[in-house]
């Protein structure tokens, strides 16, 4: 989130402060900063796009092997999907969560979750440095488990519901793949970097020397 666009709340200013000085110990051992951070428009968008083929992949592979009987749609459909969604929403960002805290040294202490009231979007967020790969697949767990786990367990048990489901999840982690692709395409000569999340941006930061 853009910092002009949005007062800072109590949480993220007491993560900024803890973040600036994080910062400044990580300088003193001689590492430069990068900022990666993505805007809104770039998530809502770009995000999509790069989901696209994923969801398009298992609307096919759900089709060519069960087809689609919407007879099977009822009004339980109605109340079951938003309930789902919600519940799925909390376990996102539980598995951010849960993934970083098995690499970060101090575990859950260093893992924070919170809702931007703005735009009533949940987050989760790591105050520890990682390295890339530990850090990469925290953002990547909860679309791999919730959406690509969850379309596989569609497909073989044949569950409309449940493919509803891990589409809505693979749309739903657009923001967070974006994020893992910026992570993957960065490239840098340096010998030494460690990643951080952003204490109030959407994005993160690269400690490198």
């Amino acid at each position: 989130m853009d910092k002009d666009k949005r007062k800072l709340t109590e949480k993220e200013i007491k993560r900024k402060d803890g973040f600036e000085k994080l910062s400044s110990e990580m300088q003193q051992k001689g590492y430069q900063i990068k900022n990666i951070i993505i805007t809104t428009q770039q998530a809502k968008y770009l995000g999509f796009l790069i989901m696209m083929p994923f969801m398009a992949f298992v609307f096919w592979m759900y089709y060519h092997v069960n087809g689609f009987d919407l007879d099977c749609i009822s009004w339980g459909y109605a109340v079951a999907l938003p309930l789902s969604i919600l519940c799925l929403i909390i376990l996102h960002e539980l598995l951010h969560g849960i993934t970083w805290s098995l690499f970060a040294k101090n575990h859950f202490h260093s893992i924070d979750f919170g809702i931007i009231w703005s735009s009533i979007a949940p987050y989760c967020t790591c105050s520890e440095p990682l390295k890339k790969w530990q850090y990469l697949l925290g953002i990547a767990m909860p679309t791999l488990v919730l959406g690509g786990g969850a379309a596989i367990v569609a497909v073989v048990t044949n569950q409309l519901l449940l493919f509803f489901l891990a589409e809505y999840m693979i749309l739903s982690g657009s923001g967070d793949f974006l994020i893992v692709l910026k992570g993957m395409l960065y490239h840098t000569d340096k010998q030494k970097s460690v990643y951080c999340d952003h204490p109030y941006e959407c994005g993160f930061v690269i400690f490198e020397k």
